[in-house]
């Protein structure tokens, strides 16, 4: 039963505190935090700004390090690795999405989405590359906007790109960091129902950091964090719970919808 555990379990925190040293002052913003992820999971994230959710995702990210706690990926302790091992961790394992695209705006949509893999210890040639990020863009529907550069994009089609990015390096893990955040209503649902269907068809593991109940109920499962510490799941329930959130995620679009998607 251990090992079964062991095996689901892609992510384990054990008492995780994170203090910031602001001149003579030591600033705690994680004050113990434990939790379990498993393969497969999509998580929300969800606190009000200043509760530790960002610098929680940084940890998770190994974009930072913790001050103290463990911090167990994939069964092996990441806690205290170098800046180097960090690095070539977070690009094997980890996919990111962010709330400002963080797309290079004279470079096109394949270019973008080709730019980790020159990170890679494969050594993709530059045609190889190309390639893999237009096969990753076509399955996302942005197979008509290739070329095109990040200001002649939509919102929800630079989002888009952004996802195919995360993706191009096939992570078992993506990080997304208020992916809604600059996107219209429409939008953000669509692009929370193609994070449904990564999930669902592509067993990927996500985890959306919100402060937003509405983006969290799009995920199975919701962590909340409140003062550094997380809540219980009575207390990290969305205040407006009804009807509407009891409904089960929506159907994952079709690729005629992620077409769709503006």
């Amino acid at each position: 039963m251990d090992s079964w555990k062991r095996f689901m379990e892609l992510i384990e925190l054990k008492d995780i505190c994170k203090t910031y040293r602001l001149g003579d002052i030591d600033v705690p913003v994680l004050k113990g935090v434990s939790l379990q992820i498993a393969r497969g999971e999509m998580i929300a994230l969800m606190g009000a700004s200043g509760s530790g959710k960002s610098t929680l995702m940084n940890i998770l990210g190994c974009l930072d390090r913790p001050t103290s706690g463990e911090y167990w990926l994939d069964g092996c302790d990441v806690s205290a690795l170098p800046a180097d091992e960090r690095a070539q961790l977070r690009n094997q394992k980890f996919g990111f999405v962010f709330q400002n695209f963080n797309l290079l705006p004279r470079t096109s949509a394949m270019d973008n989405v080709a730019m980790p893999l020159s990170y890679t210890a494969g050594h993709l040639s530059e045609r190889q590359a190309r390639r893999q990020a237009r096969e990753v863009l076509e399955r996302l529907g942005l197979g008509d906007r290739l070329h095109h550069h990040p200001s002649q994009l939509s919102g929800g089609q630079q989002q888009r790109v952004a996802i195919a990015r995360a993706l191009v390096n096939h992570p078992p893990l993506i990080f997304a960091d208020e992916p809604t955040g600059n996107l219209d209503s429409r939008t953000s649902t669509e692009v929370l129902r193609l994070f449904q269907q990564l999930n669902a068809q592509g067993g990927i593991t996500i985890i959306i950091i919100t402060h937003d109940a509405t983006v969290a109920r799009s995920a199975r499962r919701t962590i909340c964090i409140h003062d550094g510490l997380i809540e219980d799941g009575a207390a990290c329930a969305p205040s407006d719970t009804g009807p509407e959130a009891a409904t089960p995620p929506a159907a994952p679009p079709s690729p005629a919808e992620l077409r769709g998607i503006r």
